[in-house]
């Protein structure tokens, strides 16, 4: 396993939300540096006008170079990925500021797909105005998705405190209950089980599989999904020694700590899982796209065009996502060293599940 510094591409997003802020402030810290080597795609001019407004970081600047190849180790990078003539609309979303997030975003996807950079974290983009003929997605996950193998990753929202993922990601209520299968549900089981050990180098992983009606059905009276479905989806799931528990309703799984004992969390929808992720992690809590061959991380928050240019952003989340990303391309490291070496005492049962786990069907 190398011990070379790893390169973290960081795309700049909406320019006409916080995301300058929030990259400035982190990358200003030279402590990054010691970690990374941070190259943002998107804009020096843009971040000398945001910086104007940041009389604190006034002596702060960007290393401006044309490619990957040419990043200082010392330094915050930048490439220019839109043209000089870039129009600054703060607080205000537009069908340009759409275009220059998908520029940013296209000339990372290269970087990472040819080895360039290690990872990726993203800033966040406005899903209305991105939308063209050449971007024709609801978010980030299924960009890289489609990009990248063309399979649903697994979207996980991940801290110390939760790990949470979700069978549905961005799914209108309405569709939701159609998605709700056992074969999807078990798939994205295993995908949070093989994150869990290759990613976050955990060794036997718990998994709690939330419910999807109130009370869990109640024994079938506010519907079955929970019998006919996820019951069924964490059973075989068992069945492949993947430590899978539930189905749990929601609301007393959280409200009791229950969550505290578990490795992962899979909710069936996205308000189900991101409501209480973002109530317990607070600025701590960042967005990983799980299941693809690539890293790819973002901050949990969205492009806060209210609080944008005013220097009051917090940049926790984007400093806590690069050093997800620096982690989980560390720990993937290992997991592949351990896995190529058979004369390693860490065999493969080493990182797998419990041998014989019931199932809990409460």
């Amino acid at each position: 396993m190398t011990d070379r510094k790893l390169k973290i591409g960081i795309t700049h997003g909406d320019i006409n939300g916080i995301s300058y802020e929030i990259m400035i402030k982190a990358l200003a810290d030279t402590r990054m540096c010691e970690l990374c080597t941070p190259i943002v795609y998107g804009s020096n001019k843009v971040a000398g006008f945001y910086k104007r407004d940041m009389p604190e970081y006034s002596s702060f600047s960007f290393n401006v170079i044309g490619s990957a190849q040419e990043a200082s180790p010392k330094h915050p990078n930048i490439i220019n990925c839109i043209d000089d003539n870039v129009r600054i609309e703060v607080g205000k979303s537009t069908q340009l500021a759409g275009q220059y997030a998908v520029a940013a975003l296209n000339a990372a996807m290269k970087d990472l797909a040819s080895g360039a950079i290690d990872a990726v974290v993203t800033c966040p983009i406005n899903k209305a105005n991105v939308q063209s003929d050449q971007f024709d997605f609801v978010g980030h996950t299924e960009y890289f998705a489609s990009n990248f193998g063309g399979k649903t990753p697994l979207m996980f929202m991940v801290s110390d405190i939760l790990k949470i993922g979700l069978v549905t990601i961005h799914e209108p209520l309405v569709k939701v209950t159609a998605r709700i299968t056992p074969e999807n549900i078990l798939e994205k089981i295993r995908m949070m089980h093989r994150s869990l050990i290759r990613d976050f180098s955990i060794r036997s992983p718990r998994i709690a599989v939330l419910s999807l009606n109130p009370h869990a059905g109640d024994c079938g009276l506010l519907g079955r999904e929970e019998e006919e479905i996820i019951a069924p989806a964490i059973k075989s799931a068992g069945f492949e020694g993947i430590s899978a528990y539930g189905p749990y309703g929601a609301d007393g799984f959280f409200a009791h700590g229950s969550y505290t004992k578990f490795d992962g969390v899979l909710a069936m929808y996205h308000d189900q899982g991101l409501i209480p992720f973002k109530i317990l992690s607070g600025e701590e809590g960042v967005n990983y796209t799980a299941g693809l061959d690539i890293v790819r991380t973002s901050p949990d928050h969205g492009v806060a065009y209210d609080i944008a240019g005013k220097n009051i952003a917090d940049e926790t989340s984007l400093r806590t996502a690069i050093y997800r990303a620096i982690d989980i391309c560390r720990n993937r490291n290992i997991f592949a060293e351990i896995s190529a070496n058979p004369l390693k005492t860490a065999s493969k049962e080493h990182w797998g599940a419990d041998e014989s786990v019931p199932m809990d069907q409460q």
